[in-house]
C-alpha cells in the first residue's frame, strides 16, 4: 500500500472512531437536563413562544451534538458521501449495540456490597440511579436514533448541493448552511417521535416552542463551531500534504 493510500487510511480511522465517540457520548449524557443560565451564573432567561414559556434548559447532548456535524462535514470533504453514510449507519448500529449493553447491565443484580458502599457515600439506591441514567425510554431512544439518521442524510445531501455550487470556497456556508437544514430536522423529529407520540403526549404548541428553542441554541452552537472546521482542514492539510489532500477532494466529489 502507498504511503499517501495509509494517511488517508489512518485519517479515516481517526476521523470515524472520533464521530462514533462523539455520538455515542450524546446518546448517554444526553440523560442528564441542564440550566445553561446556572451553569453560566446568570440570571433565567424567560422564553415565550406560541404561549408557552420557560427557562434555558438543555440536554447535555448538546454540548457534543455540533461536534459530530463538524466531523460529518469534515468527513464529507475529504471522503464523500459514501464515507459519511458509511459512518452514520455504523454509528446507529453503535448506539443501539450500546443501549442494548446498558439495558442489559441494568437488569444484572446489584452485589450488596456495592450497594452499601454507595449508600454510605450519600447515595441511597445505586441501582436505581444506575437504571435512570442509563435506562433510557424506548420511544427516546427510538427518537434519538431516528432522528440523528434523518439528519445525517440530509446533511449529506445539503452538503453535497451546496458544493457544487461554490466550489471549494465558503467552507463555511456549506458547512453551515448543510447543519442549518440537517438540525431543523434533528431538533423537531426527537421531539416529535419521543414526547408527542412517546408516553407524555406533548401539545403541538409545546412542541414548536422547545423546538424552535433547541434549534436556535444548536444553530448558535454550530456558528461557534465554524473555526475547529477550518483547524480541522489545516491539520488534515499539514498530515496529508498538499498533492494528497488535493486528490482526496477530488474524489469526494
Amino acid at each position: 500500500m502507498h504511503v499517501s493510500d495509509q494517511r488517508a487510511n489512518r485519517l479515516f480511522v481517526v476521523l470515524a472512531g472520533f464521530f462514533l465517540t462523539n455520538a455515542i457520548l450524546a446518546e448517554f449524557v444526553g440523560v442528564k437536563i441542564f440550566s445553561l443560565e446556572g451553569t453560566l451564573g446568570i440570571a433565567p432567561f424567560e422564553w415565550s413562544l406560541l404561549g408557552v414559556s420557560g427557562t434555558l434548559n438543555f440536554t447535555a447532548g448538546v454540548l457534543v451534538w455540533p461536534i459530530v456535524f463538524v466531523m460529518t462535514d469534515v468527513i464529507n470533504e475529504y471522503y464523500g458521501v459514501k464515507g459519511v453514510r458509511l459512518i452514520s449507519w455504523v454509528a446507529v448500529g453503535f448506539i443501539a449495540y450500546a443501549f442494548m449493553v446498558a439495558y442489559v447491565s441494568i437488569g444484572l443484580a446489584p452485589a450488596g456490597f456495592w450497594v452499601e458502599a454507595n449508600r454510605d457515600l450519600g447515595v441511597p439506591d445505586i441501582q436505581h440511579a444506575y437504571a435512570q441514567v442509563f435506562g433510557q425510554g424506548l420511544w427516546t431512544i427510538i427518537g434519538s436514533i431516528g432522528a440523528f439518521l434523518i439528519g445525517q442524510l440530509v446533511d449529506i445531501t445539503v452538503f453535497r448541493r451546496i458544493r457544487a455550487v461554490t466550489g471549494e470556497k465558503l467552507i463555511w456556508l456549506r458547512a453551515t448552511g448543510s447543519t442549518a437544514v440537517s438540525q431543523l430536522i434533528d431538533s423537531f423529529v426527537v421531539l416529535y417521535i419521543a414526547f408527542v407520540l412517546g408516553p407524555q403526549h406533548w401539545p403541538i404548541p409545546q412542541f414548536l416552542a422547545v423546538g424552535m428553542v433547541n434549534y436556535s441554541y444548536k444553530m448558535l452552537a454550530a456558528i461557534a463551531m465554524i473555526p475547529l472546521l477550518y483547524l480541522a482542514r489545516r491539520m488534515i492539510k499539514s498530515y496529508l500534504g498538499d498533492a494528497e489532500t488535493e486528490r482526496l477532494k477530488s474524489l469526494a466529489h
